[in-house]
């Protein structure tokens, strides 16, 4: 089973790199597949104004799991729930 992860993201955003390289490494780590979408919140004035500042936001299986910062352990355990 491939679990969806999306991730809001917006350019220059050191978060975010670090965000995206943690769900890749951890899947990885896991043999957990895993779906990354990337999201630019500022392409979307919507987006925009819900996020803001707020990225990287990441979004497992549909449901919110981080905000700024992934947290490693708590993400082994979000994609072996979601998997």
């Amino acid at each position: 089973m491939t679990v969806p992860v999306t991730i809001y993201t917006r350019e220059n955003c050191s978060l975010c790199v670090v965000a995206h390289e943690t769900v890749e490494r951890v899947a990885a780590d896991l043999d957990v597949e895993v779906d990354i979408e990337l999201v630019d919140v500022d392409t979307d004035p919507e987006l925009a104004a819900e996020y803001g500042e707020r990225v990287p936001y990441v979004l497992i299986d549909g449901h919110p799991a981080f905000k700024y910062e992934v947290e490693e352990r708590e993400l082994r355990l979000k994609l072996l729930a979601a998997g």
